[in-house]
């Protein structure tokens, strides 16, 4: 039985190393994988602060936007004001034809847009160009004759500056517009590449806990172990005692029956030597 017991606590000392070991190993792989998140997750962190400042750009801009289209609007206002006073006093005095030069004006800004921004064909562009070409000559000549009258001459350059003005914000409108843009686009890629990070750091910490996981069921059987091992060492401390002390009784009854023939022959007569009564001594009878 007490080998039977020994080869048993040898078994789990090996588990109990073999456990170790898978421990170590998955605690080193854990690690690893927790290294791993965090830099994803920094990395994350990065992205979304970048996307951010992409945001607060993308608003400076919008904001920038709204004011340049404000001060456009209220310069063009003006403009109209004047070139309605302009077509008051031209209808007055009868000045130029039936069609006022604000409508002209209108109608070759209208075309001059729809030739930036629309893709036409050759034919179509071919007849835009004339049309604007024709609209602009005739502007030109409508304003060289109304400039005659000193009154329309100075009104005519006050809307002229004013509707430089507003073409100054228009320009400054159409970049602010596309540097928003640029920012929103840039913004929104950033924020997907942080989805993407994120979404990588996920993944690790599922490793993460997987590893982590099983390196603690490897702890509690190496624990488990630990302690059997314990409890078969106290078994067999045990056993090793009792067998011990059944050797010993028996050693002790032996010399104690020699001991008592010893006695028996000195109480017939016989003579005792120095190894009799040591014996006897040993014994404890004497």
């Amino acid at each position: 039985m007490l080998a039977e017991l020994e080869e048993k606590k040898a078994r789990l000392k090996q588990q109990a190393v073999d456990f170790k070991e898978s421990r170590s190993q998955l605690n080193a792989e854990a690690s690893k994988w927790a290294a791993e998140r965090n830099e994803l997750n920094k990395k994350t962190k990065e992205l979304i602060d970048k996307a951010q400042e992409l945001k607060k750009l993308r608003d400076e801009y919008n904001k920038s936007v709204a004011e340049a289209k404000q001060n456009r609007d209220e310069y063009n206002e003006k403009t109209n004001d004047i070139y309605a006073q302009i077509d008051e006093i031209r209808k007055k005095h009868n000045l130029t034809g039936d069609r006022s030069i604000r409508g002209l004006r209108r109608e070759i800004d209208h075309m001059e847009f729809k030739q930036q921004t629309e893709v036409l064909s050759p034919e179509k562009e071919k007849q835009l160009v004339e049309r604007i070409s024709a609209l602009r000559t005739e502007f030109k000549t409508r304003k060289e004759q109304m400039e005659k009258n000193e009154v329309l001459r100075d009104l005519l350059d006050g809307a002229q500056e004013l509707r430089d003005k507003a073409s100054e914000y228009h320009d400054l409108v159409t970049k602010s517009a596309e540097l928003a843009q640029e920012y929103h686009d840039k913004m929104i890629a950033t924020f997907k590449e942080a989805d993407q990070m994120r979404a990588q750091a996920d993944a690790a910490h599922r490793e993460f806990v997987t590893a982590q996981e099983a390196a603690d069921k490897q702890h509690r059987e190496f624990i488990r172990t630990q302690r059997e091992i314990r409890d078969f060492d106290k078994i067999i401390t045990g056993l090793r005692r009792k067998n011990r002390e059944k050797r010993e009784d028996k050693v002790k009854a032996e010399v104690r029956k020699e001991a008592e023939e010893i006695l028996t022959q000195f109480r017939q007569g016989e003579k005792l030597d120095t190894s009799d009564l040591l014996r006897l001594q040993r014994s404890g009878l004497v």
